[in-house]
């Protein structure tokens, strides 16, 4: 018995679709990642889209849920050294 996985399919599709809002969205929105602006690392759209290639879905999930909650916590850090204020939904958002 054969059994297909609609793993790649989900990546693919969440990769492809990330990248369109890097292309479309976020250059237009007015505001950088948080966990970007205060480590300097990657932004949190590079960094799903890094985990989706590199771990399982599942993992990768696991692994963006923890980074848009370092996200978040990066937001209360900026806004507490300055006038920042986060618009971002995925960190904004307890998870």
């Amino acid at each position: 018995m054969n059994i297909i996985s609609f793993e790649p399919l989900a990546k693919t599709m969440a990769i492809e679709s990330i990248t369109a809002y890097q292309k479309y969205i976020s250059p237009s929105k007015g505001f950088s990642c948080s966990h970007r602006l205060l480590h300097g690392e990657d932004s949190c759209s590079n960094y799903v889209k890094r985990m989706l290639s590199e771990q399982k879905l599942h993992e990768a999930i696991q692994s963006s849920i923890k980074r848009f909650q370092d996200c978040g916590a990066a937001s209360k850090t900026l806004k507490a050294k300055a006038n920042f204020r986060c618009i971002v939904i995925p960190c904004c958002l307890p998870l």
